[in-house]
């Protein structure tokens, strides 16, 4: 950390706060000060002044962000905010963030108290005034000049006052209370992510009061409060909805001006009035589709009388279509799209759930897309609507997970049993997060579960989210616990090979991996505290770098068997998690970036590719071929030290045992067993003749664990790991090059350390259809090399200089782990 960053937090800290008094309540954080590059660029005095609803935006606001005075008392001591002050706090960042000048933790029995006065501008008369919370964890009380305003409870919706009557000339009096049971025992069970008490593993820092921007919005007594847009990109229509508050006509309208993505500025390409509180339908022009590629937004100007406000809408559409194999794809606006995404946990060091500026939020999104992603899974946490809003403009995917609570149930167990009260809570926040997120089109699914935790009537629930919004895709639990509901089967793998993964399809749905990668790497001087973990550790750039490699090449061979999507483990480390693409702090890209991208790019293109058509000619079979024992192809095999020379084409193996296809324990998943293999270490060869017409492209094999394998002495793969079935492996060209017609010798030697064993292996075609060739619209998809910008800060420092694999075969890390644990 830079002496500048150290005395801008000191100075924060010091003039913001002061230690409370014992009869507060309050435990100390002890935390470590690490902060982003962001962290002296805020001002005390305006802390995110962005407009904070891009949805329906005005020219009249003003923000109350900016210092406030603090106190924690018990919760028997009442509302009243006391004489005696405890400090100040940084508004919107939250009390256990070091950014509030506080750092502190709330206890289960005590109670955050704001306060802060300011002097509004007179309201014209006609004209109303609106009190914003755009979010505040988890129950919330405000009063203005002393009278009671109201409550709400929920700690990621936003919430509004009408305080016209209650304003005075002068100055104003606002006071805010809030208080939250995290992860305390309580019948509310209130949704909270990754929040604790007590931090650790994949749990963090709770998050206490409020941590999105407070405002005061000035409209008329006419005035639009809410529009909504139903885009129909067949059509080249978009339904519209103003709907508006104060009395209204029988003739009362909107004049809805939609202006031209490309001039906005500009004359509207249409412009009508649409009546209040109904919908209409409008035909745009040539409608242009929004996609990664090509994220095209109509801006919208909306006028109902004095109220003059602004607002956006994108063409999109997102389905699934079920192929004659009996396998449903995931389509973006008509075609196959493969999904490539990161897990976005949403955490700051030094503001925890907010973010330092709103330059800092979107440079996480911008190397996002940098590195050649195209959809991000936003993990148990939802974030401001400037945040969706610049995915709307960056052109990012999103899948939204609803924040997590309750009890958590195994992968064999039933639904969770969930109090009346917990249920309740849970459904009206996911209600209200649908309601509110719907307007963004960058998102395109919803995520009720996650691995099981508070898990309850999933059928319900998922037919709940599609009633509420049938326009995008419910994958109702992510990993684990599936259920068979929803437009979405989703498992999680955090195994080196994911080859051999893809479940059987089931026609109705389709499939994703909703989590993998997590490969960490300690960066000393941007660790949280410790060493920190992932789910398989490396020592350096370019070991990291062959590892992501191996994993990210894996994907295509996937997309052929249905998989639409995946999410690698994750944007950034987050406390004691060492798995992100950059560090905690943002400083560090572990990366070359230009690396990642192509890996990336390359990736997706092909599975797409392959998405829209091909199919698999067995070569050279293996046990899964033919299921008859006795017709299974046989091998020589010798367990134990191997000969010098074991692989080679003219190795004389005669001496060697002879056995059929596959070679393992029954009980490991996946294997066609042909003959038992209970020893620590195999070899196994075999002869076989390919024809002038064979041509191979892919290996197929089924190892648990790592396996080497040899064409005529020459080694083209080594994998680490292990599968859970027969998968593909894409031959490199320099592997083809040796499978000419004639004889030819395949040599395997595998592994075996723990659980299930098993190697079995073979070859086929992958001969692509003629629509997989068909040029992609660019509504849709886009060539490799398509542009994206670059970050508008200053890049992370990368760990650049990967090295490259031997360009025989795919290879991993010998650094290997089975884990599939919580994220």
């Amino acid at each position: 950390m830079t002496a500048t960053l150290s005395l801008a937090i000191v100075a924060l800290m010091s003039a913001a706060g002061q230690s409370a008094p014992a009869e507060t309540h309050q435990e100390s954080n002890t935390r470590p000060p690490l902060l982003t590059r962001w962290a002296p660029l805020v001002d005390r005095a305006a802390p995110h002044a962005e407009h904070p609803r891009p949805q329906l935006a005005r020219d009249r606001w003003m923000s109350l962000n900016g210092v406030w005075q603090y106190a924690i008392r018990p919760m028997e001591a009442g509302l009243a905010f006391p004489e005696k002050p405890d400090g100040e706090i940084l508004v919107p960042f939250p009390l256990e963030s070091q950014l509030s000048g506080v750092a502190r933790t709330l206890t289960k029995d005590s109670r955050l108290l704001y306060r802060r006065t300011f002097a509004a501008p007179p309201t014209a008369p006609g004209k109303r005034v609106l009190l914003h919370f755009e979010a505040v964890d988890w129950g919330a009380k405000a009063l203005l000049n002393g009278v009671p305003l109201g409550d709400h409870t929920g700690g990621f919706e936003p919430f509004t006052f009408d305080v016209t009557q209650h304003l005075r000339p002068g100055d104003n009096e606002l006071l805010v209370t809030a208080w939250d049971p995290c992860d305390e025992a309580s019948e509310y069970e209130p949704p909270r992510g990754k929040q604790v008490r007590s931090p650790s593993g994949i749990w963090y820092t709770s998050v206490t009061g409020i941590w999105q921007t407070v405002w005061l919005e000035w409209v008329p007594e006419r005035s639009i409060e809410r529009v909504t847009f139903a885009p129909n990109l067949a059509k080249g229509t978009v339904d519209v909805t103003p709907t508006v508050r104060g009395e209204t006509s029988p003739q009362a309208a909107v004049d809805v001006s939609i202006r031209w993505p490309d001039n906005p500025s500009g004359p509207p390409a249409v412009q009508a009035f649409v009546p209040v509180n109904t919908t209409t339908t409008l035909t745009i022009p040539n409608a242009q589709a929004w996609s990664p590629e090509s994220p095209t937004l109509y801006t919208v100007d909306l006028r109902y009388g004095a109220d003059i406000a602004q607002s956006y809408f994108a063409f999109r559409t997102i389905a699934l279509e079920r192929e004659p194999g009996g396998r449903s794809r995931i389509l973006l606006n008509g075609k196959p799209y493969f999904m490539l995404g990161l897990l976005d946990q949403g955490w700051w060091p030094d503001g925890l759930y907010t973010a330092p500026t709103h330059d800092a939020m979107v440079y996480d999104l911008e190397v996002t897309k940098a590195l050649g992603f195209n959809t991000i899974r936003k993990h148990v946490k939802v974030e401001p609507a400037t945040w969706y809003a610049a995915c709307d403009r960056l052109g990012l995917l999103v899948w939204q997970d609803m924040p997590s609570s309750g009890p958590y149930i195994g992968p064999g167990d039933p639904d969770a049993a969930r109090g009346e009260r917990s249920k309740e809570v849970y459904e009206s926040e996911l209600t209200s997060m649908i309601d509110r997120l719907s307007f963004f089109p960058s998102i395109v699914m919803w995520v009720p579960f996650n691995e099981g935790w508070g898990q309850f009537d999933t059928e319900r629930i998922a037919k709940l989210v599609k009633a509420k919004d049938p326009t995008r895709l419910v994958n109702s639990a992510s990993g684990w616990t599936d259920r068979g509901a929803g437009d979405v089967y989703d498992i999680h793998d955090y195994s080196a090979a994911l080859s051999g993964k893809a479940p059987p399809g089931d026609g109705t749905r389709a499939h994703v991996i909703g989590e993998f990668g997590g490969l960490g790497l300690a960066i000393p001087g941007h660790l949280w505290k410790g060493d920190g973990w992932g789910y398989r550790s490396f020592k350096d750039a370019p070991e990291l770098t062959r590892a992501y490699r191996a994993l990210i090449e894996q994907l295509p061979e996937l997309a052929i068997d249905g998989i639409s999507g995946a999410i690698y483990t994750q944007t950034t480390d987050v406390e004691g998690e060492i798995n992100g693409m950059m560090t905690y702090d943002r400083d560090v890209l572990k990366m070359n970036s230009a690396e990642v991208s192509s890996i990336n790019r390359g990736a997706i293109a092909k599975a797409n590719t392959w998405a829209r058509g091909a199919t698999i000619e067995v070569v050279v079979t293996s046990g899964y071929d033919e299921q008859d024992e006795g017709r299974r192809p046989t091998w020589h095999w010798l367990e134990g030290p191997l000969p010098e020379s074991w692989f080679g084409k003219d190795f004389d193996d005669s001496a060697w045992k002879k056995g059929p296809s596959g070679f393992g324990t029954p009980e490991t998943p996946g294997a066609v067993l042909g003959t038992p293999w209970t020893g620590s270490e195999i070899a196994i060869r075999r002869r076989f003749t390919l024809s002038q017409n064979d041509a191979p492209t892919h290996l197929v094999i089924h190892h648990d664990e790592d396996a080497d394998v040899y064409i005529d002495g020459v080694k083209i793969a080594s994998l680490a790991g292990y599968t859970t079935g027969y998968g593909r492996v894409e031959l490199s060209p320099q592997a083809r090059a040796l499978l000419t017609p004639g004889e030819h010798v395949i040599a395997i030697r595998c592994v075996n350390t723990s659980g299930g064993q098993f190697i079995d292996a073979g070859f086929v075609r992958v001969v692509l259809d003629s629509n997989a060739t068909k040029p992609v619209d660019s509504a849709s998809h886009s060539s490799a090399e398509a542009a994206n910008g670059a970050p508008s800060d200053a890049p992370p420092t990368e760990r650049a200089g990967a090295a490259q694999g031997s360009g025989l075969g795919q290879s991993t890390s010998s650094n290997t782990g089975s884990s599939s644990g919580p994220k």
